[in-house]
């Protein structure tokens, strides 16, 4: 899949988190600018690309900013990433990185956060009581990781307004996550603590998120594809 006027893109995923092992897949993430031109005829052109083996995502530059200013936890890391995981920065893109924070909204981001990692929950629930095949104890700890994983970096969104993509710890979340896999139910008391957290701490994010900054980003894009 060849795909034109990338934007911005990097490493993500369990490569970003420091969680990965031998064997894991890489997982890549970034924004495109559709040709203005294009934007203006009958049939919308695709706002996603997204193929397996290599794993990939790609985002047109509209929807991107749609998906971050709802503080959609997957597609808020491609603008927080380590320095040496990024494949690809333009002008643009960098502009994107410098106004990161104008995109957070403290409402959406506890919203987002919690409920990706209660999704998380739910589906490590009835499991059964660890002796299930290995594949399904492999995914449950998966799973585990990324509640675990998601209930920290959107908290740490949350307090600071910052996203540290690297986990503290990995082994930590690597010892949660075969915890889960033989008990689903252990996870529950870290995702009580994380929501009583949100509830009590005082955050330093706005009520919402600054669209005015994405838009005037969005037009600038817009401008410098148009011919």
């Amino acid at each position: 899949m060849t795909v034109q006027n990338i934007l911005l893109s990097g490493i993500v995923g369990s490569t970003a988190y420091g969680l990965a092992h031998e064997g894991s897949d890489i997982d890549r993430l970034g924004m495109f600018a559709t040709p203005t031109d294009d934007l203006h005829g009958l049939h919308p052109p695709k706002e996603s690309h997204v193929t397996t083996a290599p794993d990939r995502t790609l985002h047109e530059a509209a929807k991107w900013c749609r998906l971050a200013l709802s503080g959609n936890p997957t597609v808020m890391e491609l603008v927080w990433l380590p320095d040496e995981l990024y494949e690809t920065r333009t002008a643009l893109g960098d502009e994107l990185i410098g106004i990161r924070a104008t995109l957070l909204g403290a409402g959406r981001v506890r919203d987002a956060y919690l409920g990706y990692a209660t999704q998380q929950f739910k589906r490590l629930q009835g499991r059964g009581d660890g002796s299930f095949s290995a594949d399904t104890r492999k995914r449950t700890a998966k799973h585990a990781r990324h509640l675990k994983r998601l209930c920290h970096q959107g908290f740490e969104l949350y307090s600071t307004g910052r996203l540290t993509i690297r986990v503290e710890d990995p082994e930590s979340y690597h010892r949660f996550g075969e915890q889960v896999a033989a008990d689903s139910e252990a996870a529950e008391p870290l995702l009580r603590r994380f929501e009583e957290a949100f509830a009590t701490a005082r955050t330093v994010l706005p009520d919402e998120p600054d669209e005015r900054a994405a838009e005037a980003w969005l037009r600038r894009v817009r401008r410098h594809f148009y011919c």
